[in-house]
């Protein structure tokens, strides 16, 4: 049996990319039992939650602040992005670090991460298919096969909104 052996889960993924197009990897998470994506491009570290030293007068998104190995990270509540009600941090909750333009340190606090998801370019629709006009940092929607339906995220507008 060689690297590609049939029915292996490397040999899927190219048969998918053949037929559906460049494959594309996007980190996935729950907010309110809604699965959401990121593409993976963006995500330096995933932690689990630390001290949040709530900020005065603060941007409505941002939950605060923390320090990581002695780096300031702004923290921005996922579920305020969405208007989704507030839940207490718990064991699951993960904050996850991405790299900004202006190399500050921002984390998104998220309900919990679930898996890295490849998606071809067929299995990604665009954001009206979830109907209506969407806001700018929902750039489509994944359907992975067997997987549930993915809010796909851009977060320069988020990062941009704050």
């Amino acid at each position: 049996m060689g690297f590609l052996a049939r029915g292996s889960p490397h040999r899927t993924a190219l048969r998918r990319a053949d037929e559906l197009g460049k494959l594309s990897e996007y980190l996935t998470f729950s907010l309110a039992g809604d699965a959401y994506g990121v593409h993976i491009s963006y995500i330096r570290e995933i932690l689990k939650p630390l001290p949040i030293t709530e900020v005065p007068r603060a941007d409505p998104h941002v939950l605060g602040i923390m320090s990581v190995r002695g780096r300031l990270v702004t923290v921005i509540d996922m579920r305020r992005v969405f208007h989704l009600p507030r839940a207490p941090i718990d064991r699951r909750s993960r904050i996850f670090l991405v790299d900004s333009a202006e190399d500050e340190n921002v984390g998104f606090l998220v309900d919990e991460v679930l898996q890295v998801y490849r998606l071809a370019e067929g299995e990604i629709e665009p954001p009206d298919a979830l109907g209506g006009e969407q806001p700018m940092h929902i750039v489509g929607v994944g359907r992975p096969p067997g997987g549930p339906m993915l809010v796909l995220l851009d977060l320069k507008p988020i990062l941009g909104a704050e």
